[in-house]
């Protein structure tokens, strides 16, 4: 990868970067961490400017959150719609809910978490946009996010070298392990309070009922 670098002019590299990391911000599978780690081992032996590598990266990563995000808000609903009529369980009116709920409370740091994680940082942008998360606090997130990701993997890409993109990947897919862990008890429990709170309207709805019969 550092010998075909090499071979291809700075402007090229930076583009060929923002790119890949822009698209898979947006929601397509692509390597854009293996590609940063990549043009930071570059950097070292000067063929770009880790400066500028670093800006761009993390250029690409705001702009493809942001357009992920606004493709999930625009086209999310009618997806959630067609899973919901297909799997009720998993994508119904309830469990939607739930889930808003859930990202309202804990998606700015889902957002900024999961740029570092593997998956996540391909899932962050669309999801907030399909679950209504606002987008000034988006792209607080977001930003602080992609800024904070593309320095610290540009950084350590530049100082040790193909060593750090070993220990990304490593760290990548056990940060995503442990984010499915926590993940799966916050759900448990916003679920129960939910319930709860349901039951809690249900009853005060069939109160407000009774009450109204003479």
């Amino acid at each position: 990868m550092i010998e075909l670098l090499d071979s291809i002019p700075p402007g090229v590299i930076y583009l060929v970067v923002g790119l890949i990391i822009g698209l898979e911000s947006v929601g397509i599978p692509l390597p854009g961490e293996i590609m940063l780690v990549s043009a930071g081992v570059a950097a070292s032996q000067g063929i770009v400017n880790p400066i500028a590598l670093g800006v761009v990266a993390a250029s690409g990563a705001i702009i493809g959150d942001s357009i992920g995000y606004a493709i999930g808000k625009r086209y999310g609903r009618t997806l959630l719609g067609w899973l919901g009529r297909k799997l009720p369980k998993h994508f119904g009116p309830k469990p939607v809910r739930q889930a808003e709920r859930m990202f309202d409370r804990w998606g700015a740091w889902a957002v900024f978490g999961g740029r570092f994680v593997a998956l996540l940082r391909i899932l962050a942008g669309p999801l907030a946009g399909i679950l209504g998360m606002k987008y000034r606090k988006f792209l607080i997130a977001n930003a602080t996010g992609g800024i904070a990701w593309a320095g610290a993997v540009t950084t350590l890409a530049y100082v040790f070298g193909l060593v750090a993109g070993q220990w990304f990947h490593r760290f990548s897919w056990i940060a995503l392990l442990v984010t499915v862990v926590i993940g799966w008890l916050i759900v448990r429990v916003v679920r129960r309070r939910a319930a709860k709170a349901d039951e809690a309207e249900e009853l005060a709805a069939a109160e407000d009922s009774d009450a109204k019969v003479p």
